[in-house]
């Protein structure tokens, strides 16, 4: 047994040296076949060392990668923990990103899970989407309320308009129509999503979009992190900005089953028809209505992972 550096091509292409160990003769045979990979495979597809096959060998990585966070998982990492050869990983890597069960991000070298494989996986259980859940309430609320309702979601650092239904009084919105998108903070619909994520999320929210909110309004970090813990304490967000002349909004969050908001229910109206007598009945109607949806959420929803491209707005 030989101890060999041998370089493995990463995502763009760019080579990695590895240490590797091989038999005599080895890494001749790879040049003349052009493999890259030293694990002989049989006639089932199966790799004959550690008798599992490419596919097990491929779910495996799948598991391995759905315990990372959003960041991914390089190559070297998912080699480590399933205590594979890089070039196997990386040969099993290649199939699984060209069937879009993987992502690939050439900045990073990173790896995660693809909108492919959350698509499959959301036809088990429940096969309707956030979308497809809410559209009915959402028709509901603007019948029962006779006010344009908005369903947010959160893509990155910006809220998604995902579906609305229209009310009688013609209104302005941060949104606009179904895939307007809005900076996280701004609105109270984006205001009440950002209020209730995860606290690491929400300070990297808070650190990209305070330059982006330079020139709106009064909106700097002293007010933003105000509004945030006021919401935080009320469970919605109903205070106007003045941004919208003459327009008036209220938005609680639809959260997960760890209390993170995923979403947010939101009305859109004229300032007058939200006052003082009837802004707790139309939050204590759009609480309900959240809870309703919350225990309806399918974790593996692909509009909960990448809204935009649902959208067909490519990759968010």
């Amino acid at each position: 047994m030989i101890l060999q550096k041998l370089p493995i091509y990463g995502i763009d292409g760019a080579a990695d040296i590895i240490n590797f160990r091989s038999e005599p003769n080895m890494t001749a045979d790879l040049r003349e076949t052009g493999s890259s990979a030293a694990e002989p495979r049989n006639a089932a597809g199966g790799d004959e060392a550690g008798g599992k096959s490419s596919l097990q060998r491929g779910l495996a990585i799948l598991r391995l990668l759905a315990s990372f966070n959003e960041t991914g998982a390089r190559l070297t990492d998912i080699a480590r923990g399933l205590d594979l050869t890089p070039p196997t990983v990386h040969r099993l890597l290649k199939i699984l990103v060209e069937e879009g069960m993987v992502e690939a991000d050439k900045a990073t070298k990173r790896y995660r899970l693809g909108i492919d494989l959350f698509g499959l996986a959301a036809q088990a259980g429940n096969p309707n989407n956030l979308r497809d859940i809410c559209r009915p309430i959402l028709l509901r609320l603007s019948a029962t309320l006779r006010d344009t309702i908005f369903l947010l979601v959160r893509s990155g650092f910006d809220a998604v308009c995902l579906d609305r239904s229209e009310g009688p009084f013609p209104i302005r919105s941060f949104t606009g129509d179904i895939g307007g998108r809005v900076t996280l903070g701004v609105g109270q619909g984006s205001l009440a999503i950002l209020a209730f994520l995860h606290e690491e999320e929400r300070e990297e929210v808070i650190r990209f979009n305070l330059p982006r909110m330079q020139g709106v309004g009064i909106i700097d970090e002293v007010y933003l992190r105000t509004e945030i813990a006021r919401v935080r304490d009320l469970g919605y967000a109903s205070r106007s900005t003045g941004l919208l002349p003459g327009m008036s909004g209220v938005a609680v969050p639809v959260l997960d089953r760890d209390g993170h908001a995923v979403a947010a229910l939101s009305v859109g109206t004229i300032s007058e028809r939200l006052n003082e007598e009837r802004l707790p009945v139309v939050v204590d109607i759009l609480k309900r209505e959240s809870s309703a949806i919350s225990r309806q959420l399918n974790p593996f929803d692909p509009v909960l992972r990448r809204p935009a491209a649902v959208l067909g707005g490519g990759p968010a």
